[in-house]
């Protein structure tokens, strides 16, 4: 049962609440436990990244995604750094390409610079996708280009497929090697129509996530053509991602890939409905307008403590949780990120259409 403060933070309210919009639920301990339990005591582990449970992984997703083989890593940032450093080494260059908002850019420290060297060269306005003009447009060579499906940080935004294929065969005749930052891959298959196969043929490298939409601990796949793998292993030991075992890991992320790859057009649905519901209240907008995944931005017109303030009465009255995490936009705006998961489907549809009521209400007495 909810209990109120007067004084709580935006994300002591949340985590109070009963029903939440987004995410497959806390990670908790019981998300390692539920994936162990499906296992046998004596399966054999991982070492140093061979053995069954980690060869038999690989091969399942490199099968899925259409590629020779595939490595998996502990990290998504290690995984991509190494790809980029692979790709430069085969082309003998030191400059790759990608959007002003690749995570590369901005979450990890300049770890492609300090630690490779590379110069990253930045393609298009950071609040809005690349486009073939700008890939045609580049001035300088590059080794590889960097394209993020969906566009996480401008709420999750995709090319039409045509545009990327496209840039597909543009790259290919220029000798530019193209790699997937598919961190959310998966969740983007039901906008395209496509299997993840048909996707990753247009790219000379992927990498996929197991902890976001799929929901494991950690843990990433990078695939592609088997010089590629070969290489990314030697960086791979290089980096320090050949942890004695990885086990838990890689069970974890079978687990839940199993769990939950067939739920991906459930969680696209709940996202364009929801959409649709912020999109109803005042001074509230979701970018984009239409969800292309299962994630979208949601925009409030209206300054950051004001909000703020605004979602911890509505927790306490509704005990609906949005967000935990609010993030200003500009002086007069702010937004959030919205991931449906499993926890959507849980809420009543009455709890629903009575919260988005209130929230409108609210809203509009900010003004």
């Amino acid at each position: 049962m909810y209990t109120p403060s007067a004084d709580q933070s935006l994300s002591e309210a949340y985590n109070l609440t009963k029903y939440r919009v987004g995410g497959n639920g806390f990670r908790s301990i019981g998300v390692l436990k539920a994936a162990l339990e499906q296992v046998e005591d004596h399966m054999e582990s991982d070492i140093y990244g061979t053995g069954k449970v980690i060869e038999q992984f690989q091969e399942k997703i490199a099968k899925f995604l259409g590629k020779e083989t595939a490595v998996f890593f502990p990290s998504g940032t290690m995984a991509q750094q190494i790809a980029l450093r692979v790709w430069c080494d085969e082309l003998g260059t030191r400059k790759v390409a990608y959007h002003p908002l690749c995570h590369l850019e901005i979450h990890e420290q300049d770890g492609l610079k300090e630690l490779h060297y590379i110069e990253p060269i930045l393609l298009a306005d950071k609040d809005r996708l690349i486009t073939l003009n700008d890939v045609q447009n580049l001035k300088e060579d590059i080794a590889c280009l960097l394209i993020e499906l969906p566009q996480r940080e401008i709420g999750g935004q995709l090319p039409e497929y045509s545009e990327l294929a496209e840039i597909s065969r543009h790259c290919r005749a220029k000798g530019i090697k193209l790699h997937l930052d598919g961190a959310r891959l998966f969740e983007v298959l039901p906008y395209y129509q496509k299997t993840a196969a048909e996707i990753c043929e247009l790219f000379d490298s992927v990498y996929v996530s197991f902890y976001k939409g799929i929901g494991g601990i950690a843990g990433a796949i990078l695939a592609g053509n088997e010089t590629f793998t070969a290489e990314s292993k030697i960086w791979k030991r290089r980096h320090g991602g050949d942890l004695i075992s990885l086990y838990p890991y890689i069970i974890s992320s079978e687990y839940y890939f199993n769990l939950r790859m067939g739920k991906m057009g459930e969680y696209y649905e709940g996202a364009k409905g929801l959409a649709e519901k912020f999109n109803h209240c005042y001074s509230i907008e979701t970018r984009p307008i239409q969800p292309v995944s299962n994630m979208f931005h949601v925009m409030f017109d209206a300054p950051k403590e004001k909000v703020e303030h605004v979602l911890v009465e509505f927790y306490q009255e509704t005990d609906v949780g949005i967000t935990g995490n609010l993030r200003e936009y500009t002086d007069t705006t702010c937004y959030c990120e919205i991931s449906i998961g499993d926890q959507y489907a849980m809420i009543p549809d009455e709890v629903i259409e009575e919260a988005f009521t209130l929230l409108g209400r609210k809203m509009k007495e900010l003004n």
